[in-house]
């Protein structure tokens, strides 16, 4: 209260002089060039990332932020490979901008290599915490927050969706990437539930697209074999590649994401994919008005999505349950 009033104090001194500022120089000031970086963890020419970049600028304008008037959006493209993320993110980082959005362990990892001092914020993240990223959700510290993609429980969710739609399935491939924490913390919650469905699982790792059609083509050759693809960057890059060998092969396969199925997967269960980003508008935002990052909490979903792909399920011969056909979001047919 006392600064509070010494303030107002000083400003009574002044008098009528700030009435005498220029106005347009007034205006000119409230109008600094702030300059935000964003690294993507897909590529440039991917619906879904245009969709993502769009939330987000939307977001940013609807708090008064217009890319070219007062604020200057740099963009980098990483289509989920290792060396680009490195490399873009020293390339954002040395156009000194206010503010770093990044998307994906792999991307925020780059960019905490790169800056210690440069505000960030994430976006799809499972697992921010047990990556070292932050050190707690509740008080991040440092320069990074954001926002979580789900929670590890949700995994256990896609396999008890495959015994769903597809009872006679007694064989698992479970697409992840091993080198992430969360495609570990996945494994580990699928793990968890597997005996209780009684499937036998077997890890197909994500990161290579040789390996990946070799790992499911192999294991088709058993019956009763069924797809679990989790959420990492690797797979979002690889995605067309996946739904369709789990189309030839005739593969009953629940995704993490919506645009998993819009693309022709059978079934999704997660958090919307879009959100996150016109979320961490407001973040960027208060950043860029001053609040630091460690004093914002990271945050979780507030909504997931159950998505049926009807076509999908009829080339497969599958009938959907009238139950999980009411409790879907959204049935695409």
């Amino acid at each position: 209260m006392a600064s509070y009033i010494g303030r107002r104090k000083f400003l009574a001194a002044l008098g009528g002089t700030a009435v005498a500022w220029p106005l347009a120089a007034r205006a000119q000031q409230g109008e600094r060039m702030r300059r935000v970086g964003m690294l993507m963890n897909l590529a440039a020419d991917d619906p879904e990332a245009r969709a993502r970049i769009g939330a987000f600028r939307q977001g940013l304008q609807e708090l008064g932020w217009s890319d070219g008037r007062n604020v200057r959006i740099d963009t980098r493209w990483a289509a989920a490979n290792a060396d680009r993320f490195h490399t873009y993110a020293a390339e954002l980082v040395a156009l000194a901008p206010d503010v770093i959005l990044a998307a994906t362990t792999p991307g925020v990892t780059a960019v905490q290599q790169a800056t210690r001092t440069v505000p960030i914020v994430f976006v799809t993240l499972v697992d921010p915490v047990g990556a070292g990223i932050v050190s707690s959700l509740a008080r991040p510290g440092g320069n990074t927050t954001g926002f979580l993609v789900y929670e590890y429980g949700a995994s256990a969710k896609w396999l008890e969706l495959l015994k769903q739609i597809a009872p006679a399935v007694t064989r698992v491939a479970v697409v992840r990437d091993p080198s992430l924490v969360s495609g570990t913390g996945q494994w580990a919650a699928i793990q968890a539930v597997a005996p209780s469905f009684g499937v036998e699982l077997s890890p197909v790792d994500a990161r290579d697209a040789g390996e990946i059609e070799r790992a499911i083509a192999t294991f088709a050759c058993s019956p009763n074999g069924g797809l679990i693809v989790t959420a990492s960057p690797a797979q979002a890059a690889k995605r067309k590649l996946i739904i369709e060998q789990a189309a030839r092969l005739r593969l009953p396969a629940v995704y993490a994401f919506r645009y998993n199925v819009a693309d022709g997967g059978l079934i999704s269960y997660g958090p919307d994919s879009i959100d996150p980003y016109r979320r961490a508008a407001t973040y960027v935002d208060r950043i860029l008005k001053g609040e630091k990052p460690a004093d914002l909490p990271v945050q979780a979903p507030v909504k997931y999505e159950l998505v049926i792909n009807l076509k999908t399920a009829k080339a497969l011969g599958l009938q959907i349950p009238d139950r999980l056909l009411a409790l879907a979001d959204e049935v695409i047919e």
